[in-house]
């Protein structure tokens, strides 16, 4: 059996366009976003709302997962960095999970059948 991998990339929001559009091209057509809010070695900024600093410390972010079997990890890695890299801090992070099983609700289909497109 291929082994199965989700790929979680957080990032700045203002990337996702580009970076979807380069992970299709490499065959990724499955994907789940969500908008988040975070901090990481940012640790938010500062904003004046009427006069008054306040101290924001959860920034906007999206989380991109992706589960892939067929599409090497790394290629997907490495198309993320090539986008999202600028080289200062909150360009993201990329996690990288084995998965142990998937399923495919409405038919039972577990593991890849269950990633397969159905006819």
């Amino acid at each position: 059996m291929n082994k199965i991998t989700k790929i979680d990339i957080l990032t700045n929001p203002s990337k996702f366009d580009e970076l979807k559009d380069e992970l299709n091209k490499i065959g990724i057509s499955g994907m789940t976003v969500s908008n988040v809010l975070g901090c990481g070695l940012q640790k938010g900024h500062k904003e004046y709302y009427r006069g008054v600093a306040v101290d924001i410390n959860l920034l906007p972010k999206i989380k991109i997962e992706i589960v892939v079997c067929e599409i090497p990890v790394q290629l997907v890695i490495d198309t993320a960095k090539k986008v999202l890299k600028t080289g200062n801090i909150g360009d993201g992070k990329i996690f990288v999970y084995d998965v142990q099983n998937v399923i495919r609700i409405s038919t039972d289909d577990e593991g890849l059948d269950a990633l397969k497109a159905e006819k």
